[in-house]
């Protein structure tokens, strides 16, 4: 009942930037951009609400920026001053529920797209 496709990775420098998008079908209220880098657990990155509330975790906090275009289906993940540790596949997900933040339990998730930071 509920598709999301990632998009907008790619190999960048430290210090580039990327827009990844997060196309979403079906009924979703908290959307969520997590990320995972080969042998680490996966983290949380940013959320953002329905009533378009944005968390961040501290370390992409000011330099990324989540949106989204409701009537599209969309979110963006706006990433600039990209370091290296930044690299990893990043996914969106969404759950229904208002409370919005990453923690707890997403319902669905997209395929994932593979950012790089490297010179």
């Amino acid at each position: 009942d509920v598709d999301l496709v990632e998009s907008g990775g790619g190999l960048v420098q430290p210090g580039g930037s990327l827009r990844l998008s997060c196309v979403a079908s079906g009924y979703v209220n908290c959307v969520a951009w997590f990320r995972q880098a080969p042998g680490k657990e996966r983290e949380g990155v940013a959320t953002i609400s329905g009533g378009g509330l944005e968390t961040y975790s501290s370390s992409v906090k000011g330099r990324f920026v989540i949106t989204q275009l409701m009537d599209r289906g969309v979110r963006y993940l706006d990433m600039n001053n990209l370091k290296p540790e930044d690299t990893g596949m990043y996914r969106c997900a969404a759950r229904r529920s208002l409370y919005c933040n990453t923690n707890g339990v997403f319902d669905y998730w997209g395929q994932g797209t593979q950012v790089t930071v490297s010179t």
